[in-house]
């Protein structure tokens, strides 16, 4: 999965996730994007900032921080409350990773190199990774894609 900082010819902006760049184009040139502000399907992608990672591994001490912190419910970064339309898109998309993807755990980085090189089966798979990882994937050509993580809310 890939993701894209999209706009909309209404000069809105938003996010799209897609299995590859072949994919968002083939869904754009057709019209099949909209606009979840004005329903325009003139889409284009945005500029995106590239991320900075840090120097180094992550302690376990910090990813197990993360993964705690993964359970927390997800708020946006202006402090306000996740709509509940997106709120169950995340839930949705989290209990659908679950159901057909295998987890790795920290193993993550290793088993999608695998996978890539064709020394394990090609299958879905999630687990966590160190930003430094995540970006030495992304050069070496084997695409990931980082998903918020929300809280189930069936328990």
């Amino acid at each position: 999965m890939i993701h894209y900082q999209l706009h909309c010819a209404g000069a809105h902006e938003f996010d799209g996730w897609f299995k590859d760049s072949e994919a968002f184009e083939r869904q754009a040139k057709r019209g099949l994007i909209s606009c979840p502000v004005c329903s325009g399907t003139k889409v284009e992608r945005a500029l995106m900032a590239p991320g900075i990672p840090r120097k180094g591994r992550v302690k376990a001490v910090e990813v197990e921080a993360e993964r705690q912190h993964a359970q927390e419910p997800v708020q946006p970064a202006a402090g306000g409350v996740i709509p509940d339309a997106v709120r169950a898109a995340l839930s949705k998309l989290r209990a659908e990773v679950e159901k057909t993807c295998d987890y790795v755990g920290d193993d993550f980085a290793g088993e999608a190199r695998r996978i890539h090189h064709g020394e394990a089966p090609p299958r879905g798979i999630y687990g966590e990774s160190s930003d430094e990882e995540a970006e030495a994937l992304a050069e070496e050509g084997i695409g990931i894609a980082r998903i918020p993580w929300v809280a189930r809310t069936d328990s």
